[in-house]
């Protein structure tokens, strides 16, 4: 199992599909990256969508080419840039990146994406993405003084998932698994009232309350494993880490805490507010401004406990030449259902 933010947007649709046909530094390194940590399954998050999947079938194809095909792809629509048609930021505008369901100057710009080598049963998928914020039992829908933080009109239409949360089945060789796919929001970029940190802490929560059955369709028997970009940290940064806590410690599910030694050398090399953080830094997947939030652990992987773990974790594509490199680390787990070797 594998989950990578890669941050493969543009500006504009259809132009991650032109970069994929001519080749770009930062395709080849994500390509590089996954031959070489060679996933079962992956996760792509930052990944922008287009009709018809063509981008996620060229990286497919270079995927076969590079030696690790992947061919069985999902990448269904999502609220990445999805236009609501209200006024969610009360600018008195519509149609604008802050009206979109999750932000998004396009349709599916930094959405996400599965590959795998064994089918998927997109016909069995649950998706949740469609679930409006206020329909979560105890979203956070008011600030620290109890105003609301959005209008009513706004409310009938918000969705709570910024991207897309899906219950999607792959058959394995060794028995079908349900991924629990994740792209939250990041919890900053607001103000005072802390409106994305709070709908940050909701997405996870969207996770919690279906595996706990508050949410019709819940769970079954077939091992689940949650993955994806959760833009939280247990220990450092701005977010609300009540529901990530719940999460890393619910009783269905279990965390490898998967370390590097490139990310415990990253945060010595850069300083900054890293110097200052409570988290182990080996743990860290994403480098981000040093004058900022600094590196956190943003990225996860955490599968049923129905699984065992045989081996965990990161992968930081290597620096060197002058194109840019992915800003967060690939998430590896090595997973086996219980009973099977």
């Amino acid at each position: 199992m594998a989950t990578w933010h890669v941050e493969l947007t543009r500006k504009g649709p259809g132009l991650l599909l032109h970069d994929m046909t001519r080749g770009a530094d930062d395709i080849d390194a994500v390509v590089a990256g996954i031959a070489a940590t060679a996933p079962d399954i992956l996760l792509l998050t930052g990944f922008d969508w287009d009709h018809g999947g063509l981008a996620l079938s060229a990286l497919s194809a270079r995927l076969s080419a590079a030696g690790h095909p992947m061919p069985h792809g999902h990448a269904p629509p999502q609220n990445a840039g999805l236009d609501s048609g209200a006024d969610l930021d009360g600018d008195g505008r519509t149609g604008t990146p802050d009206d979109a369901q999750g932000w998004g100057r396009f349709t599916g710009q930094a959405a996400m994406a599965v590959l795998s080598r064994w089918p998927i049963d997109a016909g069995a998928a649950l998706d949740l993405s469609g679930v409006l914020w206020r329909g979560l039992p105890g979203a956070l829908l008011a600030d620290d003084t109890g105003a609301p933080l959005l209008t009513e009109a706004a409310l009938a239409v918000q969705r709570l998932s910024s991207v897309a949360h899906w219950a999607l089945p792959v058959d394995t060789p060794q028995g079908r698994v349900t991924l629990l796919t994740i792209a939250a929001t990041p919890p900053v970029f607001d103000g005072p009232e802390d409106r994305n940190g709070r709908r940050n802490h909701d997405e996870a929560a969207l996770w919690l309350a279906w595996l706990d059955g508050a949410l019709p369709d819940p769970p079954t028997d077939t091992p689940v494993i949650l993955l994806g970009k959760l833009n939280a940290d247990p220990f450092d940064g701005d977010a609300r880490r009540g529901a990530l806590r719940r999460l890393l410690s619910h009783p269905r599910l279990q965390d490898a805490e998967p370390a590097s030694d490139t990310g415990r050398a990253l945060s010595a090399a850069q300083g900054g507010v890293n110097a200052t953080q409570r988290g182990d830094p080996s743990r860290d997947t994403a480098d981000w401004a040093d004058d900022g939030p600094g590196n956190l652990r943003s990225s996860y992987i955490l599968p049923d406990r129905a699984l065992t773990v045989t081996g965990a974790g990161l992968y930081w594509a290597p620096s060197g030449g002058d194109g840019p490199l992915p800003r967060n680390a690939l998430v590896w787990l090595d997973l086996v259902r219980d009973g099977l070797r």
